[in-house]
């Protein structure tokens, strides 16, 4: 069995950790994330309006502080199957990672009766990681000595500083635009990037780092009614190569590589409507995953590593209620729902794709303990709608007819849960 395994699996590491990039937090803050992350077409507050829809900071006047910090958490599950004379060879690897820490700071403020608006906020918006310890039942998680990949490990963090402008051209209408500066941070181990060496399996990178950029921009209408609409655009952020020093298992230098991932573009458009005692919210975007550096590209190199994950454009969909009618105690409900940019027939090529979630659900409330202080928190859950799966794929079995090299009688398959707390404290001057 073990000469089997080392025939079937030997390309399944350079993809393995890549799943999760491009993760799109679908909230900024406890506030907006309570709202199903529905902000583009009502600015409810400042962190939702800077991230989702520069002309949203409009709404407020003054000065407005917000901070927000929470531990999240995910549970993926790793299911792997491949052929043996003594019939199928199958096993499960639970995740046994941590918590991470998503941070939002944010800060909009305009002179009294000036139409201009300023903002600047400083946001996590993608984050993640995997730890799949090794696993002597699972055919992925063998050792690497043999045919499997042992303990599979990944850390990403994408930090974005935007500065905000907007500007009111009306009493109802404004329009505004953010630059917006990228850091991003990944480190795996093994890395999934470097081809295999015949006699010495996959090397293991340091962790790399690379600066991106880009920008948005938005429109904003409130009708005296109580109806809001809003639209933006966020460019895709553009970043130089992650570069990765490689090591060998056995301490010795491997070759380097670079990789670059972008993050996609994002158009967004929303509708809502606030009265006393509501405030409505739903927001649809669409994220071009097809034409990002690092996503659009499927298949494998010449050299037996992948030359990209081939991941669709998805629609996200937002939505959440604000009832006010219990003094100083704004209650929050929201939900999101996002369709899955993998393929069946590539779903190998995303393992193990822990950034896929379906439905995700959220519960928040705040606590205004005077007109300038208010606590917010939030609670999120979210779930991956079943499984992802398909076959195992090798370049040594791409062909006219197999372009992507299907290993009959294997799959890959993986499924997740998430669960989000944070608290937010919003001041304002």
């Amino acid at each position: 069995m073990k000469k089997l395994i080392s025939t079937l699996l030997p390309v399944l590491l350079p993809v393995f950790l890549m799943a999760q990039a491009g993760h799109i937090m679908q909230g900024i803050g406890a506030h907006n994330m309570s709202m199903g992350g529905a902000a583009t077409g009502n600015a409810l507050e400042v962190s939702g309006a800077l991230h989702w829809n520069p002309a949203g900071i409009a709404a407020f006047d003054g000065k407005t502080l917000s901070i927000n910090a929470g531990l999240f958490y995910s549970s993926p599950e790793l299911s792997s199957t491949v052929p043996t004379p003594g019939g199928p060879f199958s096993g499960v690897t639970q995740d046994d990672r941590g918590a991470s820490v998503m941070p939002a700071l944010a800060y909009v403020w305009n002179k009294k009766d000036s139409k201009h608006h300023f903002g600047v906020s400083a946001f996590g918006v993608s984050g993640f990681g995997v730890t799949f310890p090794e696993n002597m039942s699972n055919p992925i998680n063998m050792p690497q000595d043999m045919g499997g990949f042992g303990r599979i490990e990944s850390d990403y963090m994408l930090l974005q500083v935007g500065f905000t402008y907007a500007y009111e051209i009306s009493d109802q209408l404004s329009i505004g635009v953010a630059p917006t500066f990228n850091y991003g941070a990944l480190e795996l181990a093994p890395n999934p990037l470097s081809s295999p060496s015949m006699d010495k399996g996959y090397p293991v990178a340091d962790r790399a780092s690379a600066f991106g950029f880009g920008g948005q921009l938005g429109i904003y209408y409130r009708a005296e009614n109580g109806f809001r609409l809003g639209a933006s655009y966020k460019t895709q952020q553009f970043f130089n190569d992650f570069e990765f020093n490689n090591t060998y298992l056995d301490g010795t230098a491997a070759p380097n590589v670079n990789f670059t991932m972008n993050f996609p573009s994002i158009i967004s458009i929303g509708a809502g409507y606030s009265k006393k005692m509501f405030d409505i919210a739903v927001d649809y975007r669409y994220v071009n995953y097809a034409n990002t550096d690092g996503f659009e590209a499927e298949g494998w190199t010449q050299t037996a590593s992948v030359a990209g994950f081939g991941w669709d454009n998805i629609s996200i969909v937002s939505a959440g209620i604000q009832y006010k009618g219990v003094n100083r105690l704004p209650i929050r409900v929201g939900y999101t729902y996002s369709s899955n940019p993998i393929k069946p027939e590539l779903a190998f090529f995303s393992t193990p794709a822990t950034a896929i979630i379906a439905n995700a659900f959220q519960l928040g409330l705040g606590y205004e303990f005077t007109p300038q202080f208010t606590l917010n928190a939030v609670y999120h859950h979210g779930n991956s709608s079943g499984s992802t799966s398909g076959p195992l794929l090798s370049p040594m079995m791409v062909s006219p007819t197999n372009p992507n090299g299907a290993i009959p009688n294997s799959e890959v398959s993986y499924k997740m849960t998430t669960d989000l707390f944070m608290i937010g404290l919003q001041f304002t001057f």
